[in-house]
């Protein structure tokens, strides 16, 4: 299996390892990459003698000269799209992460290029591949609640830190923390629940990271006694993935929460909240699912589940044990990638999947914007519907 990487950042070669484990005879055989030095310490020196990959400075010229089973689009967010086409125009499969757009004209471009293109394509939704999610769409397709008719689901980040300490706090960059972190819920929501969503009215605030200290000014370089939010010292030169400017500078961006309604077409509708600095035994992350029979209730942080019966006395509770990244998601969708590329798997977390959940996040930046609902028009991919394997 021979594998292209465009943007061998941090987060693709974390997937890169989980998928060795599906296929050992894994093959990294080229990379587009602005700084191969660094990929190479990513690598491992292992690893990097093993692959010994072809360096290219330009994507269009590896995937010219490549003959590739599939490539990784790791870059920065920004440039998710615009490197999804030209793999799409290609008909090669592909791995993209999430958001596969921060931008309507990016999205716009991508949409278009996903409808005439062949590829095989895994999204980066590995909330929706963990075991809690597929467990409780096991119950909820079960007919256990009802159908659903009301969800409140919500995502209090024990590291939102991150978001303004690194380089996620470049809005131009992200597109916004709906894309960043809401784009998984949303997408897990709609796996469990079906449906099309028609309609989003949403709000922002930024009321914790700000401040006036100075921009471009580093935890290192501060002389504040105790600051909640320092992160360890970096000093200059070091080739830690963790940056350390001040969440209270006067150029930190991003909002630190924001809510949203999203309407589907059968008249139900999903609240959904988020903030980024909750801390330690705050930390939540799932849903509360209503239907007439019962409600279901998760966190993906207890791995609990709860099961209320609305005419009975009955309660039921599940607990799971889930280890790995994105409890246990990152695994399941490192093999279902490596399955799909086999033929062994079913249809997945897709491109359409994916166009899907970052306009639902594009409408919701642009509904907080304008303080105002936007509709959401429906995201059918006929491309890229494919029959599961026999």
């Amino acid at each position: 299996m021979r594998l292209g990487v465009i943007g061998y950042g941090f987060r693709i070669s974390l997937m890169i390892r989980e998928m060795e484990a599906f296929a050992p005879g894994l093959h990294v055989a080229a990379v587009t990459d602005v700084e191969p030095d660094q990929v190479r310490h990513r690598m491992g020196s292992v690893a990097a003698a093993k692959w010994a990959p072809r360096f290219y400075e330009r994507a269009d010229e590896m995937l010219e000269r490549e003959q590739l089973d599939a490539v990784l689009i790791g870059t920065r967010c920004s440039l998710h799209a615009e490197m999804a086409v030209k793999v799409l125009s290609r008909g090669i499969p592909l791995f993209l992460e999430k958001p596969v757009a921060t931008q309507m004209a990016e999205w716009s471009s991508l949409y278009e290029a996903a409808c005439q293109s062949a590829s095989q394509v895994v999204v980066s939704f590995p909330l929706r591949m963990s075991g809690i999610v597929q467990l409780v769409k096991e119950i909820v397709d079960s007919g256990k609640i009802g159908t659903v008719e009301h969800v409140q689901a919500l995502n209090n980040v024990p590291y939102g830190g991150v978001y303004f300490h690194d380089w996620y706090r470049d809005e131009r960059e992200t597109g916004g923390l709906f894309l960043q972190k809401a784009t998984h819920d949303f997408d897990y929501i709609h796996h469990i629940i079906g449906g099309t969503p028609v309609r989003i009215g949403a709000m922002t605030s930024k009321r914790v990271f700000r401040g006036n200290k100075p921009a471009g000014l580093r935890c290192f370089e501060c002389g504040e006694a105790y600051c909640a939010e320092r992160v360890s010292a970096k000093e200059p030169g070091s080739d830690s993935d963790i940056q350390d400017y001040c969440c209270f500078a006067q150029d930190t961006g991003n909002e630190d929460s924001g809510s949203a309604l999203l309407m589907y077409d059968s008249g139900m509708h999903v609240s959904y909240s988020q903030n980024f600095f909750a801390r330690r035994g705050a930390a939540r992350r799932g849903a509360r699912l209503l239907g007439y029979k019962g409600t279901l209730e998760f966190d993906f942080y207890t791995q609990t589940i709860h099961v209320d019966l609305h005419h009975t006395p009955q309660v039921e509770t599940y607990r799971l044990e889930a280890k790995g990244r994105h409890f246990g998601g990152d695994a399941a969708i490192a093999g279902h990638f490596v399955e799909r590329l086999t033929g062994r798997a079913a249809a997945g977390p897709d491109l359409e999947a994916g166009l899907r959940s970052a306009l639902i996040c594009l409408k919701a930046r642009e509904s907080a914007e304008a303080n105002a609902f936007q509709e959401i028009e429906p995201v059918i991919v006929a491309a890229n519907e494919e029959p599961a394997p026999s």
